[in-house]
């Protein structure tokens, strides 16, 4: 498994409440929208990065992770695995604290390369499903 507990209660609850989510749009019928809502329930700040950078949930978007004008914590990725990877890279380019790759995206070298990079990072679990645990 790639996140143990630790990593996962970590990333959630202690790395920092802005949480860059790629692949997020206004689209209501995506996964990443309903995501990032319970998220924001749970006082975490959602920055959508989507090629059309749309403002969802409140909050401005951007066309890229690069486009982000401020630092951001977690970087939440909703792209395919195929994709995932150089978003990875991306996070640690930006300096984010984190990697989250969503259920069902999995790519082992760029969760290798995060983690070098010095970065916490969960893949193939759903932050949404984990943060209720908390308690």
């Amino acid at each position: 498994m790639y996140g143990d507990e630790a990593t996962v209660r970590k990333i959630l609850a202690e790395l920092g409440d802005t949480w860059a989510v790629v692949g997020l749009s206004s689209n209501r019928q995506r996964a990443a929208y309903g995501v990032a809502e319970v998220l924001q329930r749970f006082g975490k700040r959602v920055v959508p990065v989507h090629p059309k950078a749309e403002t969802v949930h409140g909050e401005q978007g951007y066309a890229s992770l690069a486009d982000v004008p401020f630092d951001v914590d977690v970087v939440d990725v909703f792209v395919n695995s195929e994709l995932a990877g150089p978003v990875a890279d991306a996070a640690v380019a930006k300096g984010a604290g984190a990697v989250w790759f969503q259920l069902g995206v999995v790519d082992e070298a760029a969760y290798g390369r995060t983690r070098a990079a010095g970065l916490e990072m969960v893949m193939d679990r759903c932050p949404a499903i984990e943060i209720p645990r908390l308690g």
